[in-house]
């Protein structure tokens, strides 16, 4: 089976193709790689060249707001006998403070190129796809653990595309019920990197995230953590947010495809996320003791929008997926260090 997966050479992307790749599909990637490296596909390949691994992956330089490159991807593929059966939609951009900074362009990427995406897919008859969403969708809540049928309400530009496009799968769904199957992944905060040290997380600038931060200050690439605030209703003070291991993440993708070929039409919306709040002086402990790394830290200000915890309750991902996550979060500061260590500087 060719999976199209858009967004292959990022973070989450590059370790769901090594799954699938090893798992014998025929993977198809697209990527503009405006915030990701092509290094990641060779990384990707060098590790499968080591395994001695057959593999059929293919990599198109493509921007998912050029609907005429798309058309040609899906045409060609039919041409080869090979056509796509399934998407796995994971490009776009998630930086929320950016998001507050340049709308448009978000709702340009995030919801246009998607809307040209299922144009794309219902021109060539292809009505399968597995969607990165977000939990940023969920907006500020008391409610904890966070299900699936929490209220929708997002605070960012970010998560409003993310809202965007969960609507066009319902109308798109409704319109022809009979045949597309639709998998919505909300996801909570993907952590760590491939227990091998040949992938991992390699943002563009300055981390947006926790985890990068703390490893590129255990390598010295920079002084100190950032805690943004240290008074929250928490037990130690710190904030308390879902960290998943990338590879449960991205066993979870595999899962949602699997349950979409055992399904002739579907539309599910389902949590991926440890299932636990871990506080971020919780988060630093962890990989200190794990790593024997020092991680120096700077208490700021809250920032806006934030809130004292937020974690998922995963029990739809389990009963409807039969996914769980097997990872701890030990294993995800080692295998997160060990990548930062044999790439200190990442993919460049």
């Amino acid at each position: 089976m060719r999976v199209l997966l858009t967004g292959g050479s990022g973070f989450i992307g590059s370790h769901i193709a090594l799954l699938l790749l090893e798992k014998g599909y025929d993977v198809l990637i697209i990527d503009s790689f405006v915030n990701s490296s092509p290094n990641a596909i060779k990384a990707i390949k060098n590790y499968l060249d080591d395994k001695n691994l057959n593999y059929n992956l293919k990599t198109i330089n493509c921007d998912i707001r050029d609907k005429q490159l798309l058309g040609k991807i899906f045409i060609d593929s039919a041409k080869e006998f090979n056509p796509i059966q399934t998407v796995i939609h994971l490009a776009g951009l998630k930086s929320v403070s950016e998001s507050f900074i340049n709308p448009l362009l978000y709702w340009d990427v995030n919801v246009c190129g998607t809307e040209n995406l299922l144009a794309t897919m219902n021109e060539n008859e292809c009505y399968s796809i597995v969607f990165s969403s977000s939990a940023t969708i969920y907006g500020l809540t008391d409610s904890i653990p966070i299900t699936e049928d929490h209220k929708i309400s997002p605070i960012n530009p970010y998560g409003k595309t993310k809202v965007a496009i969960e609507n066009m799968f319902y109308d798109l769904y409704r319109s022809n019920i009979s045949s597309w199957k639709i998998c919505s992944l909300r996801y909570f905060n993907p952590a760590g990197a491939h227990p091998s040290g040949f992938i991992g997380e390699d943002p563009v600038g300055i981390p947006n995230n926790l985890f990068p931060y703390i490893t590129q200050v255990a390598s010295g690439r920079r002084k100190f953590v950032n805690v943004f605030g240290d008074d929250w209703e928490t037990n130690d003070g710190s904030g308390v947010r879902d960290y998943i291991h990338i590879m449960d993440l991205s066993e979870g993708h595999i899962r949602a495809l699997d349950f979409l070929c055992s399904n002739k039409s579907c539309l599910e919306f389902v949590n991926l996320g440890s299932g636990k709040g871990y506080s971020v002086f919780q988060i630093i402990s962890q990989f200190e003791q794990s790593t024997g790394s020092q991680i120096p830290f700077s208490i700021q200000s809250r920032r806006d929008g934030d809130l004292a915890k937020s974690y998922a309750d995963i029990s739809k991902a389990k009963n409807l997926l039969g996914w769980a996550p097997k990872r701890s979060l030990e294993q995800i500061c080692l295998d997160g260090w060990k990548w930062q260590r044999k790439n200190p500087n990442g993919y460049t």
